[in-house]
Protein backbone atom coordinates (compact mmCIF):
# COMPACT_ATOMS: atom_id res chain seq x y z
CA UNK A 1 0.00 0.00 0.00
CA UNK A 2 0.77 3.73 -0.72
CA UNK A 3 2.32 5.30 2.51
CA UNK A 4 0.41 8.84 3.81
CA UNK A 5 0.81 11.30 5.66
CA UNK A 6 -1.73 10.25 7.90
CA UNK A 7 0.06 6.67 8.41
CA UNK A 8 3.06 8.38 9.67
CA UNK A 9 1.16 9.95 12.85
CA UNK A 10 0.05 13.78 10.98
CA UNK A 11 -3.49 14.15 9.90
CA UNK A 12 -3.99 17.02 7.36
CA UNK A 13 -7.78 16.79 7.95
CA UNK A 14 -7.10 17.28 11.61
CA UNK A 15 -4.84 19.84 11.38
CA UNK A 16 -7.03 21.95 8.96
CA UNK A 17 -9.78 21.28 12.02
CA UNK A 18 -7.26 23.03 14.53
CA UNK A 19 -6.47 25.69 12.47
CA UNK A 20 -9.89 26.80 11.89
CA UNK A 21 -10.54 27.25 15.47
CA UNK A 22 -7.67 29.88 16.25
CA UNK A 23 -8.50 32.99 14.38
CA UNK A 24 -11.04 34.30 16.35
CA UNK A 25 -8.65 33.66 19.27
CA UNK A 26 -6.23 36.02 17.61
CA UNK A 27 -8.52 38.64 16.11
CA UNK A 28 -9.81 39.49 19.98
CA UNK A 29 -6.02 40.60 20.58
CA UNK A 30 -6.05 43.24 17.57
CA UNK A 31 -6.53 46.56 17.82
CA UNK A 32 -6.40 49.22 14.68
CA UNK A 33 -2.56 49.20 14.44
CA UNK A 34 -3.07 45.57 12.86
CA UNK A 35 -3.35 45.40 9.51
CA UNK A 36 -5.78 42.51 7.48
CA UNK A 37 -3.32 39.30 6.67
CA UNK A 38 -5.68 36.58 7.60
CA UNK A 39 -4.11 33.87 4.87
CA UNK A 40 -0.71 35.43 4.85
CA UNK A 41 2.96 34.13 5.58
CA UNK A 42 3.31 36.82 7.97
CA UNK A 43 1.80 39.66 10.94
CA UNK A 44 1.40 43.29 9.76
CA UNK A 45 1.86 45.48 12.59
CA UNK A 46 1.88 49.46 11.93
CA UNK A 47 4.32 50.88 14.59
CA UNK A 48 2.30 54.26 14.51
CA UNK A 49 -0.96 55.25 13.93
CA UNK A 50 -3.21 58.39 12.69
CA UNK A 51 -6.16 58.09 15.64
CA UNK A 52 -5.82 59.76 18.61
CA UNK A 53 -5.81 56.83 20.47
CA UNK A 54 -3.04 54.85 18.66
CA UNK A 55 -1.09 57.61 17.88
CA UNK A 56 2.71 57.52 19.48
CA UNK A 57 3.83 60.30 17.68
CA UNK A 58 7.60 58.59 18.15
CA UNK A 59 10.89 60.29 17.43
CA UNK A 60 13.40 57.69 18.34
CA UNK A 61 11.79 54.75 18.29
CA UNK A 62 13.67 51.53 19.37
CA UNK A 63 12.44 48.02 18.81
CA UNK A 64 12.69 45.48 21.95
CA UNK A 65 12.02 41.69 21.54
CA UNK A 66 12.36 38.86 23.76
CA UNK A 67 11.50 34.95 23.32
CA UNK A 68 10.54 32.53 26.46
CA UNK A 69 9.38 29.38 27.32
CA UNK A 70 7.20 27.75 30.19
CA UNK A 71 9.69 24.70 31.10
CA UNK A 72 8.61 21.74 32.79
CA UNK A 73 5.35 23.37 34.51
CA UNK A 74 3.97 21.93 31.21
CA UNK A 75 4.50 18.64 32.22
CA UNK A 76 2.20 19.21 35.10
CA UNK A 77 -0.54 20.35 32.59
CA UNK A 78 0.19 17.44 30.29
CA UNK A 79 -0.42 15.60 33.60
CA UNK A 80 -3.84 16.88 34.90
CA UNK A 81 -5.24 17.35 31.49
CA UNK A 82 -5.18 21.39 32.62
CA UNK A 83 -4.63 23.41 29.59
CA UNK A 84 -5.66 26.44 29.60
CA UNK A 85 -3.33 28.25 31.83
CA UNK A 86 0.10 27.49 30.50
CA UNK A 87 -0.61 29.62 27.25
CA UNK A 88 -0.66 32.93 29.96
CA UNK A 89 2.27 31.80 31.41
CA UNK A 90 3.98 31.92 28.10
CA UNK A 91 2.83 35.26 27.42
CA UNK A 92 3.90 36.60 30.71
CA UNK A 93 7.10 35.25 30.69
CA UNK A 94 8.10 37.44 27.05
CA UNK A 95 6.16 40.37 28.30
CA UNK A 96 7.26 41.02 31.55
CA UNK A 97 10.63 40.79 30.41
CA UNK A 98 9.83 43.71 27.67
CA UNK A 99 8.97 45.83 30.13
CA UNK A 100 12.04 45.90 32.14
CA UNK A 101 13.06 48.24 28.78
CA UNK A 102 10.18 50.30 29.52
CA UNK A 103 8.87 48.96 26.14
CA UNK A 104 5.23 49.07 25.07
CA UNK A 105 4.41 45.72 23.86
CA UNK A 106 3.12 45.56 20.85
CA UNK A 107 2.52 41.76 19.30
CA UNK A 108 2.95 38.19 19.91
CA UNK A 109 4.11 35.17 18.39
CA UNK A 110 3.23 31.90 19.81
CA UNK A 111 4.88 28.74 18.49
CA UNK A 112 3.26 24.93 19.67
CA UNK A 113 5.19 21.88 18.83
CA UNK A 114 2.97 18.80 19.74
CA UNK A 115 3.12 14.76 19.24
CA UNK A 116 -0.37 14.35 17.60
CA UNK A 117 -2.83 17.35 16.77
CA UNK A 118 -5.72 17.35 19.06
CA UNK A 119 -7.96 20.80 17.89
CA UNK A 120 -9.76 20.81 21.50
CA UNK A 121 -6.46 20.88 23.24
CA UNK A 122 -4.91 22.83 20.91
CA UNK A 123 -7.83 25.41 21.13
CA UNK A 124 -7.23 25.30 25.00
CA UNK A 125 -3.81 26.07 24.69
CA UNK A 126 -4.31 29.42 22.85
CA UNK A 127 -7.08 30.63 24.91
CA UNK A 128 -4.41 31.01 27.40
CA UNK A 129 -2.38 32.73 25.19
CA UNK A 130 -5.21 35.03 23.75
CA UNK A 131 -5.96 35.78 27.28
CA UNK A 132 -2.76 36.73 28.12
CA UNK A 133 -2.04 39.06 24.81
CA UNK A 134 -5.80 40.40 26.43
CA UNK A 135 -4.20 41.09 29.59
CA UNK A 136 -1.00 42.01 27.92
CA UNK A 137 -2.14 44.78 26.13
CA UNK A 138 -0.94 42.84 22.73
CA UNK A 139 -1.55 41.28 19.65
CA UNK A 140 -1.17 37.98 19.11
CA UNK A 141 -0.41 38.37 15.07
CA UNK A 142 0.41 35.02 14.34
CA UNK A 143 2.70 31.92 15.35
CA UNK A 144 3.42 28.18 14.07
CA UNK A 145 1.98 24.82 15.34
CA UNK A 146 3.80 21.62 14.30
CA UNK A 147 2.69 18.41 14.36
CA UNK A 148 6.05 16.13 15.64
CA UNK A 149 5.32 12.10 16.09
CA UNK A 150 8.52 10.56 17.42
CA UNK A 151 9.88 13.88 18.58
CA UNK A 152 7.09 14.06 20.85
CA UNK A 153 4.75 11.58 22.87
CA UNK A 154 1.31 11.68 22.25
CA UNK A 155 0.08 13.85 25.04
CA UNK A 156 3.30 15.79 25.18
CA UNK A 157 3.73 19.46 23.65
CA UNK A 158 6.11 22.35 23.91
CA UNK A 159 5.81 26.18 23.64
CA UNK A 160 7.72 29.10 22.80
CA UNK A 161 6.73 32.89 23.03
CA UNK A 162 8.10 35.73 21.29
CA UNK A 163 7.41 39.22 21.72
CA UNK A 164 8.14 42.53 20.48
CA UNK A 165 7.67 45.92 21.96
CA UNK A 166 9.00 49.78 21.60
CA UNK A 167 9.97 52.58 23.66
CA UNK A 168 10.93 56.19 22.65
CA UNK A 169 14.94 55.63 22.97
CA UNK A 170 14.62 58.51 25.59
CA UNK A 171 12.58 56.67 28.00
CA UNK A 172 14.40 53.60 27.56
CA UNK A 173 14.87 51.99 31.26
CA UNK A 174 18.77 49.99 31.47
CA UNK A 175 19.40 50.70 35.11
CA UNK A 176 21.90 53.58 34.51
CA UNK A 177 19.58 55.83 36.58
CA UNK A 178 20.34 53.57 39.60
CA UNK A 179 21.70 55.89 42.32
CA UNK A 180 21.98 55.73 46.40
CA UNK A 181 19.19 55.84 48.66
CA UNK A 182 16.61 54.82 45.42
CA UNK A 183 13.84 52.51 46.93
CA UNK A 184 13.64 48.84 45.99
CA UNK A 185 9.93 48.15 45.52
CA UNK A 186 8.59 44.41 45.69
CA UNK A 187 5.87 43.85 43.16
CA UNK A 188 4.18 40.69 44.27
CA UNK A 189 3.96 37.10 42.57
CA UNK A 190 0.76 35.16 42.14
CA UNK A 191 2.99 32.27 43.06
CA UNK A 192 5.56 30.08 41.48
CA UNK A 193 4.80 31.79 38.34
CA UNK A 194 6.85 30.10 35.77
CA UNK A 195 10.20 28.96 37.29
CA UNK A 196 11.86 25.83 39.42
CA UNK A 197 9.37 23.30 38.33
CA UNK A 198 12.02 20.30 38.14
CA UNK A 199 12.48 20.88 41.75
CA UNK A 200 9.20 21.27 42.62
CA UNK A 201 8.34 17.81 40.80
CA UNK A 202 11.02 16.14 42.78
CA UNK A 203 9.93 17.71 45.61
CA UNK A 204 6.17 15.95 45.11
CA UNK A 205 7.21 12.77 43.58
CA UNK A 206 10.12 12.42 46.60
CA UNK A 207 7.34 12.82 49.48
CA UNK A 208 4.72 10.24 47.31
CA UNK A 209 2.30 13.12 47.04
CA UNK A 210 -0.45 13.93 43.65
CA UNK A 211 -1.16 16.44 41.92
CA UNK A 212 -4.79 15.87 43.94
CA UNK A 213 -3.26 16.16 46.82
CA UNK A 214 -4.85 19.06 49.18
CA UNK A 215 -2.30 19.81 51.93
CA UNK A 216 -3.43 21.69 54.89
CA UNK A 217 -0.56 24.07 53.51
CA UNK A 218 -2.23 25.48 50.43
CA UNK A 219 -5.49 26.40 52.39
CA UNK A 220 -7.63 23.79 49.89
CA UNK A 221 -6.07 24.34 46.93
CA UNK A 222 -5.16 20.72 45.38
CA UNK A 223 -0.87 21.08 44.43
CA UNK A 224 -2.19 21.02 40.78
CA UNK A 225 -4.33 24.36 40.87
CA UNK A 226 -1.16 25.81 42.94
CA UNK A 227 1.13 25.09 40.22
CA UNK A 228 -0.99 25.66 37.46
CA UNK A 229 -1.67 29.24 38.88
CA UNK A 230 -0.63 31.64 35.91
CA UNK A 231 2.17 34.19 35.97
CA UNK A 232 0.90 37.73 36.98
CA UNK A 233 1.32 39.87 33.99
CA UNK A 234 2.97 43.55 34.71
CA UNK A 235 1.72 45.36 31.57
CA UNK A 236 -1.32 47.58 33.35
CA UNK A 237 0.87 48.15 36.67
CA UNK A 238 3.63 49.55 34.97
CA UNK A 239 2.51 51.17 31.83
CA UNK A 240 -0.04 53.17 34.50
CA UNK A 241 3.16 54.19 36.56
CA UNK A 242 4.77 54.94 33.33
CA UNK A 243 1.30 57.00 32.16
CA UNK A 244 1.72 59.03 35.52
CA UNK A 245 4.75 59.99 35.13
CA UNK A 246 5.09 61.36 31.77
CA UNK A 247 7.78 64.04 32.11
CA UNK A 248 10.13 62.46 34.95
CA UNK A 249 11.62 59.11 34.62
CA UNK A 250 11.03 57.84 38.20
CA UNK A 251 11.48 54.20 37.19
CA UNK A 252 14.62 53.83 37.95
CA UNK A 253 15.31 50.27 36.82
CA UNK A 254 12.89 46.73 36.18
CA UNK A 255 13.60 43.39 37.16
CA UNK A 256 11.54 40.54 36.38
CA UNK A 257 12.20 37.86 39.12
CA UNK A 258 12.38 34.50 37.33
CA UNK A 259 14.75 31.65 37.55
CA UNK A 260 17.76 32.65 39.65
CA UNK A 261 15.45 34.57 42.12
CA UNK A 262 15.96 38.24 43.28
CA UNK A 263 19.58 38.02 43.45
CA UNK A 264 20.62 37.17 40.20
CA UNK A 265 18.13 39.38 38.59
CA UNK A 266 17.97 42.39 40.09
CA UNK A 267 21.95 41.59 39.70
CA UNK A 268 21.48 42.41 35.65
CA UNK A 269 20.25 45.91 35.99
CA UNK A 270 22.85 46.70 38.83
CA UNK A 271 25.13 49.86 37.66
CA UNK A 272 29.22 49.45 39.39
CA UNK A 273 29.48 51.45 42.65
CA UNK A 274 25.87 50.43 43.68
CA UNK A 275 24.07 47.17 45.69
CA UNK A 276 20.83 46.36 46.12
CA UNK A 277 20.04 45.57 50.73
CA UNK A 278 16.94 43.68 50.57
CA UNK A 279 15.09 42.79 53.62
CA UNK A 280 13.73 39.31 53.43
CA UNK A 281 11.49 39.92 56.37
CA UNK A 282 9.79 43.06 54.49
CA UNK A 283 7.06 40.61 52.65
CA UNK A 284 5.28 37.25 53.77
CA UNK A 285 6.08 34.93 51.18
CA UNK A 286 2.78 32.53 49.71
CA UNK A 287 2.18 29.54 51.43
CA UNK A 288 3.48 27.42 48.51
CA UNK A 289 7.22 28.33 49.14
CA UNK A 290 6.89 27.71 53.03
CA UNK A 291 4.82 24.37 52.00
CA UNK A 292 7.74 23.03 49.26
CA UNK A 293 10.60 24.05 51.83
CA UNK A 294 9.16 22.28 54.58
CA UNK A 295 8.32 19.37 52.63
CA UNK A 296 11.75 18.86 50.21
CA UNK A 297 13.76 20.59 53.51
CA UNK A 298 15.03 23.00 51.27
CA UNK A 299 17.78 25.39 52.24
CA UNK A 300 17.00 28.85 52.28
CA UNK A 301 20.00 30.06 49.89
CA UNK A 302 18.37 27.02 47.66
CA UNK A 303 14.67 28.74 47.95
CA UNK A 304 15.92 32.37 46.73
CA UNK A 305 18.31 30.96 44.17
CA UNK A 306 15.25 28.92 42.20
CA UNK A 307 12.00 30.67 43.38
CA UNK A 308 10.79 34.36 43.52
CA UNK A 309 9.82 34.08 46.85
CA UNK A 310 6.40 36.28 46.15
CA UNK A 311 8.12 38.85 44.43
CA UNK A 312 7.51 38.87 40.34
CA UNK A 313 8.97 42.10 39.54
CA UNK A 314 11.39 44.15 41.51
CA UNK A 315 10.87 48.27 40.50
CA UNK A 316 13.59 50.64 41.44
CA UNK A 317 12.20 53.91 41.93
CA UNK A 318 13.34 57.42 43.22
CA UNK A 319 13.02 57.55 47.20
CA UNK A 320 10.97 60.88 46.67
CA UNK A 321 8.28 59.17 44.63
CA UNK A 322 8.38 55.42 46.55
CA UNK A 323 4.99 55.89 48.79
CA UNK A 324 3.11 57.43 45.89
CA UNK A 325 4.29 54.80 43.26
CA UNK A 326 3.76 52.29 45.88
CA UNK A 327 0.01 53.90 46.64
CA UNK A 328 -1.08 53.74 42.88
CA UNK A 329 -0.17 49.98 42.13
CA UNK A 330 -2.25 48.95 45.50
CA UNK A 331 -5.17 51.10 43.96
CA UNK A 332 -4.53 49.01 40.75
CA UNK A 333 -5.07 45.46 42.88
CA UNK A 334 -0.82 44.67 42.69
CA UNK A 335 0.52 44.33 46.40
CA UNK A 336 3.66 46.28 46.10
CA UNK A 337 6.01 47.15 49.01
CA UNK A 338 9.34 48.03 49.74
CA UNK A 339 11.93 45.76 50.28
CA UNK A 340 15.33 47.30 49.83
CA UNK A 341 17.27 50.25 49.38
CA UNK A 342 20.03 50.83 46.89
CA UNK A 343 23.52 51.48 48.69
CA UNK A 344 26.93 52.28 48.13
CA UNK A 345 29.00 49.10 47.25
CA UNK A 346 30.13 46.87 43.45
CA UNK A 347 26.47 45.97 41.60
CA UNK A 348 25.44 43.18 44.07
CA UNK A 349 22.49 42.54 45.58
CA UNK A 350 23.16 41.90 49.52
CA UNK A 351 20.45 40.20 51.80
CA UNK A 352 20.31 41.99 55.31
CA UNK A 353 20.87 39.48 57.99
CA UNK A 354 18.24 38.54 60.37
CA UNK A 355 18.96 37.42 63.61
Amino acid sequence: MAATYKDAGVDLDVYAESMRRLPKLMHRTFSPRVLASDGGFAGLFQLDFAGKLFARNYEQPVLVSGTDGVGTKLKIAQTTGIHHTVGIDLVAMCVNDLLCTGAEPLFFLDYVAMGKDDPARLEKIVQGISDGCVAGDMALLGGETAIMPDMYGDDDYDLAGFAVGVVERKRLIDGKQIGEGDVVLGIASSGLHSNGFSLVRKIIADAGLTWDSTPDALGGKTIAQECLTPTQIYVAAVRAIQNHYRVKQVIHGLAHITGGGIEENLDRILPPGVDAEIDPTAWERPAVFRFLQETGKVADAEMRRVFNMGIGMAMIVSDFYAASIQSQLNELGIAATPIGRITFGTGKVRYRSVD
